[in-house]
Formats: C-alpha cells, sequence, structure tokens
C-alpha cells in the first residue's frame, strides 16, 4: 500500500508539473503595430509631505524621496527607487492659516495658501511639500504637476475651503475667476524663477462631487465645478498664462469617477464631448495653453472584472472619437473592490497584484496615455490591505516625527514606472490561449512597449500557479541582452533582477509581477 501511495504522488507530481508546462502561452509583439504614447507615470505627494518634508530627519526623508525617484541600481542590479516620472503638488487654499475654524476636521489635511488676504505673498508656506517637489527636480523627474483642490479661501463664496450650502454650485465667487488664474499663475512663475518648472497645472479637482457639508466639516478642502464653469475658469487661465509668457500647460478636469468623462446627466457629466467637441459651447481644443488631454480618476470602476473592462472601453472609443488622450490622474483602493470578493484582511502581495491589475486595465484596455496614483504616503500597515499608500507612515499626531515601511506596492507601480519612460509606446500583443481582457483578468495580463532601444514587457500572473510564456518579438534579429525584475510575497523579492538567456520558456512564479527588459 504504501509502494502504492509513493507511486500516486510521483504521478500526480509529474502530471500537475507537466500541465503547467504544456499550457505555455505564446505572446506575439508585433513592434510596428503600436498604440499609445505614454506621457509619464508618477504619483501624489499630499498630504503627509508637508510634516515629513518639515520635520523628519534627513536621512529618513531622503530615502524616501530616492524610493520614489530615483532611476539608479545598486551593484547587484537591484533598483534604488522606482523612477516615476511625474510627480504632483498641491497648491493649498489656506485652510491651514484658519486652523479649527477652516472645518477641516484632521489639521494635517489642512494646507496653506502661498497668498495672504491682505493681497501678499508669503513664499515660506508649504515647505514640506517644497522640498518633495525639489527633490523631484533634482532627481530629473520630467513631469511637475501643480494641482488645486480649492481657490484661497479669501476667493470663495463663503470663506471656507469647502461648500457649506449644497447647491452644486462652484465655490468661488463669480468675480474673482481671475483672481484665482492670477494666483496660479503668479505661483507657477515665482517656481520658475526659483528653477522649479511646473510643465502643467490643474485648477479644479473631482468636480462631480458636491464637496458640501452644512454643518461646517469636512475630510478636505475641494469645491464642485460644472462644466460651464470649468470653461470659464480655462479659458480665463489660458488668457492669464499667455500674459505672462509661462510655458505650462492647461490639464482638466481630474473627474471623479471615469464614467462622467462620458456619460451622464449632470453638470459636470460628458466631460470629453463637452470639452473636446468642436460643436460644443464649453470647447477647449483651441486654447493654446489647454494640454490636449482629458484627466480622470480610476476610483470605485475596479469592482469586478467585466465592470472594469466594460468602463474603460467606452471611456478607449469616447476618447478615439474625440481624438483626445486619456491620463489616468490618481487611484488608490477607496472602495471594497480590491478585496475581490474575500472576507477580511488582504495580504500585501494581493494588494500589489490589484494595483497591477488596475494599472495594467487603464495602460492596455482605456488607452491611458499617463498613470498616477493617490498617494505616496498614508499612516497604514505595510503588510496587509495597503490600500492607500506606496509607503506606510507611522506618525505623531502632528506629523513632526515618525517612520516608514515599504509596501509591496512600491514595487507594483515600479515595475511600470521605472522602465516604461516618457514617449515609451504601447505595443498590441496577440495571445495563443484566445484569452479576452475580461478572462485574462485572472489569468496572465501582460503588456508592452517599445522605444528605438528597448521592449519592455510587464507580465502579472494573478494565478496561484507557475506560469511559462513564449515572447515572440517578429522583425528584432538581434537581441543584446534580456533581464528580468520579479515581485513576489518572499520579503525580498521586491523586482529582484535575474539576467535572461533567452525570452521562449520564461517561468512566472505563483501571485507575482514581472518585468522583462529586451534590449536590441
Amino acid at each position: 500500500m504504501m509502494k502504492q501511495k509513493i507511486v500516486v504522488l510521483i504521478a500526480f507530481f509529474f502530471l500537475t508539473n507537466s500541465v503547467v508546462y504544456s499550457q505555455s502561452v505564446t505572446f506575439t509583439i508585433n513592434i510596428k503595430n503600436r498604440v499609445q504614447t505614454i506621457d509619464n507615470i508618477g504619483a501624489s505627494g499630499a498630504w503627509f509631505s508637508e510634516g515629513i518634508g518639515k520635520y523628519w530627519p534627513a536621512d529618513k526623508k531622503e530615502r524616501m524621496a530616492q524610493l520614489l525617484f530615483s532611476k539608479a541600481f545598486d551593484k547587484a542590479g537591484n533598483p534604488l527607487g522606482i523612477g516615476l516620472s511625474a510627480w504632483r503638488f498641491n497648491i493649498g487654499g489656506g485652510t491651514a492659516e484658519q486652523g479649527d475654524s477652516s472645518g477641516i476636521s484632521n489639521p494635517i489635511k489642512r494646507v496653506e495658501c502661498f497668498l495672504s488676504p491682505n493681497g501678499t505673498y508669503d513664499w515660506n508656506k508649504q515647505q514640506g511639500y517644497l522640498w518633495f517637489v525639489k527633490k523631484a527636480a533634482s532627481y530629473g523627474v520630467e513631469n511637475l504637476i501643480a494641482f488645486s483642490n480649492t481657490p484661497p479661501v479669501q476667493f470663495t463664496k463663503n470663506g471656507l475651503g469647502f461648500k457649506t450650502e449644497k447647491n452644486f454650485e462652484s465655490n468661488l465667487r463669480e468675480d474673482k475667476y481671475k483672481d484665482y488664474a492670477d494666483f496660479l499663475a503668479t505661483v507657477i512663475r515665482h517656481f520658475n524663477q526659483e528653477g522649479i518648472h511646473f510643465n502643467y497645472v490643474s485648477p479644479v479637482n473631482e468636480p462631480q462631487w458636491d464637496w458640501s457639508n452644512k454643518f461646517g466639516h469636512m475630510s478636505q478642502e475641494g469645491s464642485p465645478w460644472g462644466n460651464k464653469d470649468i470653461y470659464k475658469l480655462t479659458r480665463c487661465l489660458d488668457s492669464t498664462l499667455q500674459a505672462n509668457k509661462l510655458s505650462t500647460k492647461i490639464i482638466v478636469a481630474e473627474a471623479g469617477i471615469l464614467t462622467a468623462l462620458y456619460e451622464g446627466n449632470g453638470k459636470a457629466t460628458k466631460q470629453i464631448q463637452h470639452f473636446y467637441s468642436k460643436n460644443s459651447p464649453y470647447y477647449i481644443g483651441n486654447l493654446n495653453h489647454v494640454e490636449h488631454i482629458i484627466e480622470g480618476h480610476s476610483y470605485f470602476t475596479d469592482s469586478g472584472d467585466s465592470d472594469m473592462v466594460k468602463v474603460r472601453k467606452r471611456l478607449r472609443d469616447t476618447a478615439f472619437k474625440y481624438q483626445v488622450p486619456f491620463w489616468q490622474s490618481e487611484y488608490s483602493m477607496l472602495g471594497n473592490g480590491y478585496k475581490e470578493g474575500a472576507k477580511g484582511k488582504i495580504s500585501a502581495i494581493d494588494c500589489a497584484l490589484f494595483l497591477s491589475k488596475m494599472i495594467y486595465h487603464d495602460l492596455a484596455v482605456a488607452n491611458a496615455t499617463a498613470w498616477h496614483l493617490w498617494n505616496s504616503w498614508e499612516p497604514s500597515n505595510a503588510d496587509f490591505d495597503t490600500r492607500y499608500c506606496l509607503l506606510a507612515l507611522k506618525i505623531n499626531a502632528a506629523n513632526t516625527e515618525g517612520d516608514f515601511t515599504i509596501t509591496k506596492n512600491l514595487w507594483a507601480l515600479g515595475h511600470y514606472s521605472r522602465f516604461i519612460r516618457p514617449g515609451m509606446q504601447r505595443i498590441v500583443i496577440e495571445r495563443s490561449d484566445g484569452l479576452n481582457d475580461i478572462q485574462a483578468a485572472q489569468n496572465i495580463m501582460l503588456s508592452a512597449f517599445t522605444d528605438q532601444q528597448k521592449i519592455v514587457v510587464v507580465a502579472v500572473n494573478y494565478t496561484q500557479a507557475s506560469k511559462e510564456l513564449n515572447l515572440e518579438i517578429p522583425g528584432v534579429k538581434k537581441v543584446k541582452s534580456i533581464r528580468q525584475y520579479v515581485t513576489t510575497a518572499k520579503a525580498d523579492d521586491n523586482m529582484k533582477p535575474y539576467v535572461l538567456s533567452s525570452i521562449k520558456k520564461v517561468v512566472l512564479q505563483p501571485r507575482s509581477i514581472v518585468t522583462i527588459v529586451v534590449e536590441h
């Protein structure tokens, strides 16, 4: 009986292993079949950057900056950082100066304003935030983006950084549109003179949300904006940037949910059609300082693979119709979609894999040309439910001191940001197993990008089994080198480097993220 059990076990071992490797999938990468061009991949530094940059010890915050911005490798070939190519800086509205009377319940989420109520500017404000902006610039981050959640409180209807009336009207006073535009242009011009160039400015954030609380309490700065309001502000800001001879481009509209970009009947819906149809009264495509893109956030469109794909295909098709590229400008796991029906806490690698899935779908299904994470750091545990950040913080109440732990999310984003550089183009891929986008979401998700010298392939193995894949690259006759970077649940598997001899029979470990760099 014992011999029979051993024979059965040996047979089962060979059978299961042969099944895994007999189901090898071939991915054909035709470098001539290119789709969108990638503009940048980045992250935001709110809200905790102020305390970290201002108070934390130099060695800690230097290491945090290195992890986000460095493109260097150590002697063993390990990436020192994830090489973000975009960094988002929040221009505050002055709720920090208001203190408790601001109505912002968490002091850390109150933000200073460079413009004082008496009309003078104080450039010593937001020093912590600016510490990281300057670090990003010193590391060569290609795109610095300034965004605003609220106009300065002295320009708002209620003198606060959020609404207290539930009427879905902008909180900006009707007579302050030019003043708000002048404020943004003055901030940009000042930092230009300081050697910090903001490539883009985003003057409104998540305009679909009401951002009101009649009891005078809110979690952060914010204001609703109808498409008519956004159009008026964009035209005003365009003229102001032109008058100041600034090259910074305006980006809109930071939609709080992707569906608002192409459908709906509200004041801030169908934003692609409203802003980029030449027949629309709100057309902005002819303004010199408007970057010809549309921005949206992937929040709340992450519950279920079918809906995830459906939303992004609708977005892709609408954006294509109006010939406007799409930027995914904010995402973190706000809802419970990341749990995919699981109960209890979710492991760090499961969160990282879900993050990779979202990036994949935004890039490969929605055809996003940029992808930004919200947020780089938040207080959390790095071992489970790492929903909101790349670096998990442990801080005191005022964020004047603390520590951080690297999460697997950092490396998940790094598999894309470190190797997919601005100007690279995504390549359409054919797969031999015939899986569609919905089916692939629970299997292998593979995307590829190219420039003149290399091909970057990012593969996400969402299964519990090892998977073997073959890469076919017609048109590439000679390969100079192949490197593979691997992230798994193991503590030291964080974009771990390996040299490959061939792109044939590449084995993906279970529940892993892999980037393959092919130099040719």
